[in-house]
């Protein structure tokens, strides 16, 4: 579990389940994140991660019992860099067992995105929301890297998501 998650049903100090918009707003509550209600089925945060500030939205669909939950990390694709960046995507979600990453094709931002199906009853449970969340801000923290060796190192996807997926050994 990374430093950023803790215990959570200590910190949110529930263990009930709730409306999915209400948990997640008591998570990040409790993670002290600057958070807003853009409306009654919609929240914002702002996350700090390893690489970037991450912008958290969540919008629930009562009719169709789904929480789609996006993190965006802030990158914007310039039209010469968009076909790398497509080919690099297609690379990176064939890793990726939850959720996927995107870009939106009228403003060329990168985005993670996942949508979660919750049950008859629509609730959501602190342990849902904190691993909901929590695989969002280190799957964008994992690729960060990749996009921006492809943005400002002119690599290609390939030798990109080599060079992002090495792990050093020991520590510094």
């Amino acid at each position: 579990m990374s430093e950023i998650m803790r215990t959570v049903q200590d910190d949110i100090g529930r263990e009930d389940e709730s409306a999915p918009i209400e948990m997640l707003a008591s998570l990040f509550e409790a993670r002290d994140w600057a958070f807003d209600h853009a409306g009654e089925d919609e929240i914002s945060a702002e996350v700090k991660g390893a690489w970037a500030t991450y912008q958290i939205q969540a919008v629930w669909r009562a009719e169709d019992r789904v929480l789609q939950l996006l993190c965006l990390p802030d990158i914007r694709v310039a039209d010469s860099k968009r076909q790398a960046m497509f080919e690099a995507l297609a690379l990176i979600n064939e890793q990726i067992w939850v959720g996927h990453f995107d870009t939106w094709s009228s403003s060329g931002v990168v985005l993670y995105r996942h949508g979660l199906m919750l049950g008859e009853d629509g609730l959501l449970g602190p342990g849902q929301a904190q691993t909901v969340v929590e695989a969002a801000i280190e799957e964008c923290d994992r690729f960060y890297p990749v996009f921006q060796f492809i943005l400002w190192g002119d690599k290609t996807p390939t030798e990109a998501l080599a060079a992002a997926m090495i792990d050093a050994a020991g520590e510094a």
